[in-house]
């Protein structure tokens, strides 16, 4: 059972590893400078403890997220989680992954001329890759935790070890918020990942992944998730403590844009172009991860409330978060975020209500 335990720890690690919790953590790095450790305590608490906290919650239920949110009202259940699950699935989540993947792993190497090209035949196989191992969901937790999650991690450790032997400028200043509240902070950054609301729609897959290994009573599953996560969080501490560092190392560097410019620069620095390739791959492979399970997550989600099957439902969703990954990065991004933005509070809320409930007795009024 403990080999059980950190697959599935592995794999849920990768799937909130995505493309926006490589990016923070540096931009992070090098804006809080000499109060990184402050900032990244803060960081680590929305940015993993919620998460965390979130997939625990689904634990507690017997079907899935839409269970929290029918305690308010089942039609209020019905539509918010659906718009969850619309949000970070087909519109916003994985086109956001599959473009950022691609600006990050293959941009660097085409011109401006062919670049929609490249877009689109990146995105075609992308997506098909994505299909293929969502149509197994029981047979993906073996993919992802057993194969895909090691590489991943093998790629980032050299990536950190790198940043520990190369990179040797000293952290700058604290600018901005960071110099007079660092923790608070980057306790606000944390929520940029969006992983509380992913949370939501991981937590069945983490449940069902236990179930189908035996285990049914609610006690043994919440003990077991509780497991997974730990496993998961220590992972997420690791990595964000790690690349956000190399952001400090960043400072006297020049000028960028996001955290992704900071780590392609500190990847060139350390091993050449040979760096911009090993980044490509982690991002590549972290989209990918957490672009699956956002599938599997919608697939089993929107068979539970409509009667169209399993599989319809994973190829249309690949077939829409396709086209809409064909209209950039920047277009996504300027029609999502204030639908994100709005949910958060309303997931945070559900998920600590779960936890006390009993204080109140689960009443609606509530």
């Amino acid at each position: 059972m403990k080999k059980d335990t950190f697959t599935i720890g592995f794999m849920l690690f990768a799937l909130f590893f995505g493309a926006g919790n490589l990016i923070y953590p540096p931009t992070l790095g090098i804006d809080s400078g000499t109060s990184y450790w402050a900032a990244i305590a803060g960081f680590v608490i929305t940015g993993v403890g919620l998460p965390i906290l979130a997939v625990t919650a689904i634990s507690y239920v017997e079907s899935d997220a839409r269970e929290l949110a029918d305690r308010v009202h089942p039609l209020f259940g019905l539509i918010f989680t659906s718009v969850v699950y619309l949000a970070i699935g087909p519109f916003f989540g994985v086109p956001r992954a599959a473009t950022v993947a691609f600006e990050m792993s293959m941009e660097p190497f085409t011109n401006d001329s062919s670049q929609n090209l490249i877009l689109f035949l990146f995105t075609a196989v992308f997506f098909i890759l994505v299909y293929i191992v969502s149509l197994n969901p029981s047979k993906m937790v073996d993919r992802i935790g057993q194969y895909l999650t090691p590489v991943l991690l093998i790629a980032i450790l050299v990536l950190i070890t790198g940043g520990i032997i190369l990179l040797d400028s000293p952290a700058a200043n604290p600018i901005d918020k960071y110099a007079t509240s660092p923790f608070f902070t980057g306790f606000a950054e944390g929520y940029l990942t969006m992983d509380a609301i992913g949370a939501l729609a991981f937590g069945i897959i983490v449940i069902n992944a236990f179930k189908d290994r035996g285990i049914t009573t609610q006690r043994e599953l919440v003990k077991s998730t509780l497991k997974a996560g730990i496993i998961t969080g220590t992972g997420l501490i690791i990595v964000y403590g790690s690349i956000g560092w190399i952001g400090t190392k960043m400072a006297k560097e020049g000028t960028f844009n996001n955290g992704g410019d900071i780590l392609l620069a500190a990847s060139t620095i350390m091993f050449g172009n040979i760096g911009a390739l090993l980044l490509g791959i982690i991002v590549a492979l972290a989209c990918f991860t957490t672009s699956v399970g956002l599938v599997v997550a919608c697939g089993q989600f929107f068979t539970n409330i409509t009667t169209i099957s399993y599989n319809w439902i994973i190829l249309l969703t690949t077939i829409l978060s396709f086209v809409i990954a064909n209209q950039g990065l920047s277009t996504i991004i300027s029609y999502s975020v204030p639908v994100l933005v709005f949910i958060y509070p309303i997931a945070i809320v559900l998920i600590i209500l779960t936890f006390i409930q009993r204080l109140f007795h689960g009443k609606s009024n509530v």
